[in-house]
């Protein structure tokens, strides 16, 4: 089953009474947000069950990425355990191209976003196969994989990329972070 999704004007226009989870990185989500959105990346949505399961229960749960992808995943797993929530269709690309307005901390460095991560490991990775392809042939085989996994990726719309991209540690939430969103959810 598809999940309920809301467009960024009818999110906009019902944002005081949603609880907004933003299933980014934190890399992501310090680059602009939703106001009042809390971040809890894809990858600890597990962890994150109790607190979300009770912020449902104080109104609605409003799930965002940055192109509704990961929303709608999160959603599916959530209704797994019973928990209902709408994904923002178009994700946060579609809310600031519609002129709504977004959060970044004061003072934090813009770290890039994942598809920007993306783009430069496959570029390193594909350059330095075909530069030691000249000198090994086999090492041209780096390339050819990563082309496979960019196909892959587009026609499973997953990236598994992204997904070890999210292991590095500027792409991680530190505990205390997490920690605080969760008890700011069932607070």
């Amino acid at each position: 089953m598809a999940p309920t999704s809301l467009t960024a004007d009818q999110a906009n226009a019902r944002l005081h009474e949603l609880s907004v989870i933003d299933v980014r990185t934190p890399g992501e989500y310090a680059s602009g947000h939703l106001p009042g959105a809390h971040n809890i990346p894809l990858d600890h949505l597990d962890k994150a069950l109790p607190a979300l399961r009770a912020a449902a229960g104080l109104g609605g749960l409003l799930i965002v990425c940055a192109s509704g992808v990961r929303s709608a995943t999160a959603c599916r797993r959530l209704a797994d355990q019973g928990i209902t929530a709408a994904t923002l269709t178009g994700g946060t690309t579609a809310w600031t191209q519609l002129g709504h307005p977004t959060h970044r901390p004061a003072g934090t460095r813009t770290p890039w976003a994942m598809d920007r991560q993306v783009r430069l490991a496959a570029g390193t990775l594909v350059l330095t196969g075909l530069l030691a392809g000249q000198r090994r042939n086999v090492a041209r085989l780096l390339s050819a994989g990563v082309a496979g996994g960019l196909v892959l990726s587009a026609l499973t719309n997953t990236c598994g990329m992204a997904r070890i991209l999210a292991k590095l540690p500027h792409n991680r939430p530190g505990a205390t972070d997490l920690d605080d969103t969760l008890a700011a959810l069932t607070g």
